[in-house]
């Protein structure tokens, strides 16, 4: 194809979405049966994978149960860093390289199915460790080809890894998140069962459960995917593609569980009814930002997380100052949706009457739409004790060039926002997001 045929194609707009997914099961119990799958795939050695904390919880105890019963061979890695890092993932891959597995199964949260994911990709595909990593940080190379089965048990109702093929982590000496994202990554399996949730600790629920309310309103309000450029062969379609049909059923259902059931979650342990919805949720908002991506609440948060000083949130056991995901996501959020509610009212206006807000009383003022999203955040994360903007969590003014800077190379996701943010805008808004009330 000669440069000319290239750049003609470049002006052309992509014409399709590509689903994917794991294959999931959900339901009470669901645990017990990771040896009988792991039987039935004709598979004899894994490397079960969680972190510390979790060790000897309900979860991993049901599982490393369900190994032993069925005859497979295993060993435990615990050592998954909460929130993981470039250095925390060459651990888990050393280890896995060492252990000749014919599979993974991970036990926890995002941090550690994000952690299988990538132990499984360089195990499977050895390069330097930057070759898959999102452009422009990473040389953002394709996975190239099928990976090793990975069979996924959340234990968390927030960030949907176990139905997405991407992986994040934090890169240590430039003090950002960044990440590895392709369908090949996707896990084999997701066991998805509610009784997981049950010892979930208040703040992670909350965190968790507005990451998860975040994931489906960014992927519903993102740029959709025919003002995309058209890729030059089918491979090349990225699996953030922006927001699309059937993304959009996913990510509404999701938008309705949450802002039904994530206050029940938090305030009551006990209440299944409400933990058993939002682990749904999780996943179903999975689906959605999994095909047509996030935007600049997540692409914000990365630099925000990344640059975490001395901050240790109640009621997580940590040995390292760390900003939960969901916390680094959600604080970014109000100013975000009063930035792009002008790029697509419709959407901002219809996610936040699923949210509870009286829209009857906007007219067609597009200004209106940002600002009613906004305000329906605020009210749950006023209900969920979250701290009350950046400045909360440690952040002053005058972190705001270097978190810009964290932010602009976040193009994966950043170019998804309906509204082109650039350095000045996101200034702004990481001005408007350090108090909330």
């Amino acid at each position: 194809m000669s440069i000319f045929e290239i750049e003609i194609r470049k002006m052309e707009k992509d014409y399709a979405i590509q689903m994917g997914s794991s294959n999931l099961r959900f339901g009470p119990g669901v645990t017990r049966e990771v040896g009988m799958d792991l039987v039935d795939m004709a598979i004899k050695r894994v490397l079960l994978m969680t972190d510390a904390n979790l060790s000897d919880s309900f979860p991993v105890q049901t599982a490393i149960e369900s190994l032993t019963k069925n005859g497979i061979e295993f060993e435990v890695f615990n050592k998954v860093r909460v929130e993981p890092t470039d250095i925390s993932f060459k651990e888990a891959i050393a280890v896995a390289q060492e252990g000749e597995y014919e599979a993974f199964v991970a036990v926890g949260g995002g941090s550690t199915i994000d952690t299988a994911k990538a132990a499984n990709l360089y195990v499977s595909y050895p390069n330097d460790f930057l070759a898959y990593v999102n452009a422009p940080i990473g040389q953002g190379k394709p996975v190239p080809g099928p990976v090793k089965p990975l069979i996924a048990i959340p234990t968390t109702a927030g960030t949907g890894s176990e139905t997405t093929g991407v992986s994040i982590f934090d890169l240590t000496d430039r003090h950002v998140k960044t990440g590895i994202a392709h369908r090949y990554l996707k896990p084999t399996l997701a066991l998805v069962d509610p009784e997981n949730t049950r010892t979930m600790p208040p703040v992670v629920a909350a965190s968790s459960g507005l990451d998860v309310l975040c994931h489906a309103l960014e992927s519903y309000t993102a740029k959709p995917f025919n003002q995309r450029p058209l890729p030059e062969r089918p491979i090349l379609r990225p699996a953030y593609q922006g927001s699309n049909p059937i993304s959009d059923i996913w990510s509404l259902r999701a938008i309705e569980l949450v802002s039904q059931y994530l206050i029940r979650a938090y305030q009551d342990p006990d209440d299944m009814e409400a933990r058993s919805n939002m682990i749904l949720a999780s996943s179903m908002a999975g689906m959605g930002f999994g095909n047509a991506g996030v935007h600049l609440c997540h692409g914000m948060s990365y630099p925000v997380s990344g640059m975490v000083r001395d901050f240790y949130p109640d009621g997580i056991k940590t040995d390292h100052p760390l900003i939960p995901h969901g916390m680094s996501v959600v604080l970014n959020a109000p100013a975000v949706f009063r930035f792009t509610g002008s790029a697509c009212p419709d959407r901002h206006l219809n996610a936040a009457k699923l949210m509870g807000a009286n829209t009857s009383s906007i007219g067609d003022e597009i200004e209106d739409a940002g600002p009613l999203l906004a305000n329906e955040l605020i009210k749950i994360m006023q209900a969920l004790d979250v701290p009350n903007g950046l400045s909360a969590i440690g952040f002053t003014e005058a972190d705001i060039p270097a978190l810009v800077e964290g932010t602009l190379p976040q193009h994966r996701v950043t170019k998804l926002s309906p509204r082109e943010a650039k350095a000045d805008d996101l200034a702004i808004l990481f001005k408007d997001a350090m108090q909330w009330w």
